[in-house]
């Protein structure tokens, strides 16, 4: 698998999770708000992925 189809699946996961989050504990939260997740969760999954690699080497 290339680099890109594993952000594209991971960008789709973290949309998915940021909309059932928002919509679970924030019913009301703007769109905005919503993206903003996503994003934040995509970047904590790359940020994992670096510590595990880093203490692999």
């Amino acid at each position: 698998m290339t680099r890109f189809h594993v952000f594209v699946i991971r960008a789709i996961l973290g949309a998915g999770f940021a909309v059932l989050l928002s919509r679970m504990f924030y019913p009301d939260a703007n769109l905005v708000y919503v993206a903003g997740l996503g994003i934040i969760l995509v970047g904590l999954a790359y940020f994992a992925e670096y510590l595990r690699n880093r203490k692999k080497n």
